[in-house]
C-alpha cells in the first residue's frame, strides 16, 4: 500500500476501525503499557538501512528512526538478518560482524535490550556449509567454531540468543537439515552446550513458527526442550515466532495452552518475530481479523506467567519479509506506510492494558497459574 492509497483507505475506514484515536499511537507507548503488565519489554526487530525492503525508503528513515528508538514504544530489538551465518561467516573460519553490528550498536545507543538471532538455521546459510559432504566430527568442529566465534563476539550484550531455529517439521519431527542429516539431534545438543559455555549469562533459546497453538510441532519443541534438559544442557526459552494470518488465526484459548505447555516444563516463553498478515488489499474486515489475532496473542501472553516479551518483526509495512514471500498477502505491521496505526495497535493496547479478560483478579489469577 503506497502512501496516497494509504491516507485514501484510512479515510475510507469507519472511525472503530481507522483507529480510537484516527491512527495515532497512545500516549503512554507500548513498552510502557508491557511493563505495566508484568511483561520484561515490548520491542521490534530491524534491519541494516539500505538492505533488503529497507532499500529505496532512504528518505523516511528520520521518522521511522524515530519511532524505533526515541517515542518509548520500543525496548527490545532483534537485528533481522545481519547475525545469521551467511553475513557473520560467509566463508569458513573468516568472520565478519559489520552487519550485526549496525543494530548492536544502536541498541546500546538507545540503551535497548538486545536479542540476538540466529546462531544454527538451516536456511541463509552460505554455500560452503551446505555444499559440501562433512564428516560428524568436521560438522562438530564447524558449528562449535561459529558459535565460539558468534556469541564471543556479542558476549555480555545478548539478552537472549535464538541458539537453534527451525528445526521441527509441522509433524514435529525433526527438519532434514545439513546439521540433521549428519548429526542428527546432536547438533541441537552441541549447539546449546556451546553457547552455554561462551555466554554462561544470556538466555538461549529454541526458536520456531507455528508453535502458538497445541498440535505435533508444539510437542516436538517440547520434546527439544526434555531432551535438553534430561542431558543436563541449558535451555532457558522457547521462542514463539508467531507469524499469523488475520482470516484464519488461532483463539485466545488456543494462545494460553501452547504458552503454558511451554512454561510448565520450567522455561520462559516469548513472542519473538510477531506480525499478522492478510491479503490485499486491506479492508474493514481483514484488518478487524487482524485486531483481534494481534490482541488474542498479545493478551495470552500477558495472562500466562512465563511469558516475558513480545518483539513485533519490524514495525513498519513497507519493512516487512511478507509481500517478498507470499504474494498477494502484506500490511502485516502495527504502522501503515504514512506512519498511522493501524487498528490492531490498539487491540495491541487493549491486551496489555488487560481489557481482553474479566478484570485484574481474572489476570492475577491467570498468572499465578
Amino acid at each position: 500500500m503506497h502512501l496516497a492509497s494509504a491516507l485514501l483507505f484510512l479515510a475510507s475506514l469507519p472511525l472503530g476501525l481507522a483507529g480510537k484515536d484516527k491512527g495515532k499511537p497512545c500516549k503512554k507507548g507500548l513498552n510502557t503499557l508491557a511493563k505495566q503488565a508484568g511483561l520484561k519489554y515490548f520491542g521490534s526487530a530491524t534491519d541494516s538501512p539500505g538492505f533488503r525492503e529497507r532499500a529505496g525508503y532512504e528518505a523516511v528513515y528520520p521518522q521511522y528512526d524515530q519511532i524505533m528508538w526515541k517515542s518509548g514504544e520500543f525496548h527490545m530489538t532483534t537485528p533481522t538478518n545481519g547475525m545469521k551465518w551467511v553475513f557473520t561467516e560467509p566463508e569458513r573460519g573468516v568472520f565478519n560482524f559489520t552487519e550485526g553490528e549496525i543494530v548492536a550498536s544502536l541498541a546500546k545507543q538507545n540503551g535497548f535490550m538486545l536479542r540476538c538471532h540466529a546462531l544454527v538455521w538451516h536456511s541463509q546459510l552460505p554455500d560452503w556449509v551446505t555444499a559440501t559432504n562433512w564428516t560428524a566430527a568436521e560438522l562438530r568442529q564447524i558449528i562449535v567454531n561459529h558459535i565460539t566465534h558468534v556469541v564471543g563476539h556479542w558476549k555480555g550484550q545478548c539478552y537472549a540468543w535464538d541458539v537453534v531455529n527451525e528445526a521441527l517439521n509441522e509433524d514435529g519431527t525433526y527438519r532434514d537439515s545439513i546439521f540433521y542429516q549428519v548429526l542428527g539431534e546432536e547438533y541441537i545438543k552441541l549447539a546449546f552446550e556451546t553457547a552455554s559455555k561462551i555466554d554462561p549469562h544470556a538466555k538461549l533459546y529454541y526458536n520456531d513458527y507455528n508453535l502458538e497453538y497445541p498440535g505435533p510441532k508444539v510437542t516436538g519443541a517440547q520434546n527439544i526442550v526434555k531432551m535438553l534438559k534430561t542431558a543436563g544442557i541449558r535451555i532457558d526459552g522457547v521462542g514463539l515466532q508467531s507469524h499469523l494470518v488475520a482470516e484464519s488465526h488461532p483463539t485466545l484459548d488456543q494462545h494460553i495452552d501452547a504458552i503454558r505447555s511451554f512454561s510448565s516444563l520450567g522455561v520462559e516463553v516469548a513472542l519473538t518475530e510477531l506480525d499478522v498478515r492478510l491479503t490485499l488489499p486491506a479492508n474493514a474486515t481483514n484488518l478487524a481479523e487482524q485486531n483481534d489475532a494481534y490482541k488474542n496473542i498479545v493478551g495470552a501472553c500477558v495472562q500466562v506467567r512465563g511469558c516475558i516479551g513480545v518483539t513485533i518483526w519490524d514495525f513498519y509495512d513497507p519493512f516487512s519479509w511478507v509481500p517478498a514471500t507470499f504474494p498477494g498477502q502484506g500490511a502485516p505491521l502495527l504502522w501503515f506506510e504514512n506512519f498511522t496505526t493501524h487498528p490492531a495497535y490498539h487491540g495491541v493496547a487493549e491486551a496489555l492494558t488487560n481489557k481482553t479478560t474479566r478484570g485484574r483478579a481474572r489476570r492475577a489469577q491467570l498468572r499465578s497459574a
